[in-house]
């Protein structure tokens, strides 16, 4: 292969790189934030402000309830 060390190079720098970047995440706590913040956005979305809201929102609410008396 004509280009071989070329690629292996690029493949080199790529996952240093990836590892540098995964480092700075570890080291900041940047995954203990997001968990945390995944966290509150799944307990949101499950509460009953939030179906409120979605169902405020729902376009087709209307529509729903249209179709299901006409069948």
């Amino acid at each position: 292969m004509k280009f071989l060390d070329w690629y292996l190079k690029i493949a080199f720098g790529s996952a240093l790189i990836g590892a540098s970047m995964e480092f700075f995440m570890i080291k900041t706590g940047f995954y203990d934030k997001v968990t945390v913040l995944e966290s509150e956005k799944r307990a949101w979305e499950n509460s009953p402000e939030a179906q409120a809201v979605r169902e405020a929102l729902n376009p087709w609410r209307n529509s729903d309830v249209e179709a299901k008396k006409e069948s």
